[in-house]
């Protein structure tokens, strides 16, 4: 069973749509919303922009966290030296999640939506991001490529809701940076509240979280629940990794203690054992952040709140920059995930 999980998911992954653009500093491999052909087809995360690899000096900043994927699994399991991901968590690199729009409105049988996905079968127990919603509209999308930039569109009308939703994942010109750029038009009748994170799938060059892994905001970061100490510590307006994650560890805290500015979505990652590091900046002020991570992957998770009164459009954008940092001389090179 478990090679021929492994073979239908290369298999989906070969036939799915995808595209390449560059810059002449970064070369970023994407792909692109199909509601019958797409590598994704979760109901979780945003269909638009799912970016599978972003080569910037001989660095690989995105890539699958996962070994295989099954349809049986609820959000991801452990099967042997392998991670198996069900279709609502296999995704990888920046991708968004928007809460749910009418599910406490719907009855059961009735539609909700999910902006970046479309129109939604609601079941009759509770809401569940990890769960395979039937997609009942899954909307108009229009994809326009270009050489360093790709703008996702998708319009949906019906179900209680009326948008235009547009993405563009653009690499700047000559400079080592990629804008994500935001904008929710609510064509409808009723306001749209939501909220949106990203989840920042980081799987640098494919080695585990660990030492010389740092997290810094421009905060003093406070959490309820710190991460286990013998992995992660806080100190001050940083998150250091100690120790190498492996097997069944898990480093996970929530981020608190930033103001109302924008000025506090700043997140510099920065990892001296493999000399890569990106800066975050988002435009928009915080409404929560948390940090996950585990021996493939490791994720800072910005939240944005989302109001759009009917007639109204709501933009917000993510620049993320790519940088080379001095490899530490302690490095631990032949560390394997």
């Amino acid at each position: 069973m478990s090679s021929l999980l492994l073979s239908l998911s290369a298999a989906w992954a070969a036939d799915a749509p995808k595209a390449e653009i560059g810059n002449g500093e970064i070369q970023a491999k994407l792909y692109l919303p199909d509601a019958h052909h797409g590598y994704y087809r979760g109901t979780r995360f945003d269909w638009s922009g799912v970016l599978y690899s972003l080569r910037f000096q001989g660095h690989d900043y995105y890539g699958p966290w996962f070994q295989k994927t099954d349809p049986a699994v609820h959000d991801f399991i452990y099967e042997g030296s392998d991670i198996v991901a069900g279709p609502c968590s296999a995704i990888s690199g920046p991708v968004d999640e928007f809460a749910a729009l009418g599910w406490d409105e719907a009855k059961p049988g009735g539609n909700f939506v999910k902006i970046g996905i479309g129109a939604l079968r609601k079941d009759d127990g509770k809401y569940d991001h990890y769960k395979l919603y039937p997609v009942v509209d899954p909307g108009k999308w229009t994809i326009q490529k270009h050489p360093d930039s790709i703008e996702f569109i998708q319009e949906l009308s019906g179900s209680g809701y009326d948008y235009v939703y547009r993405k563009t994942v653009r690499l700047v010109k000559g400079q080592p940076e990629m804008v994500l750029e935001h904008s929710l038009q609510n064509r409808g009748t009723q306001t749209i509240r939501t909220n949106v994170y990203n989840h920042n799938f980081l799987v640098l060059d494919n080695q585990p979280p660990g030492p010389g892994l740092t997290i810094s905001v421009p905060f003093q970061i406070e959490s309820p629940h710190g991460p286990n100490k013998a992995l992660a510590e806080i100190k001050g307006d940083k998150i250091v990794y100690l120790s190498a994650l492996k097997d069944r560890d898990v480093v996970t805290t929530p981020i608190e203690g930033f103001g109302s500015s924008p000025k506090d979505s700043v997140i510099h990652i920065e990892n001296s054992h493999l000399g890569a590091g990106m800066k975050i900046e988002g435009n928009r002020p915080l409404l929560r952040a948390s940090l996950w991570s585990i021996r493939t992957v490791m994720a800072v998770e910005p939240f944005v709140d989302i109001v759009v009164e009917p007639g109204a459009e709501f933009t917000w954008q993510s620049v993320y920059e790519y940088y080379t940092v001095p490899t530490s001389s302690s490095s631990l090179r032949n560390t394997q995930r």
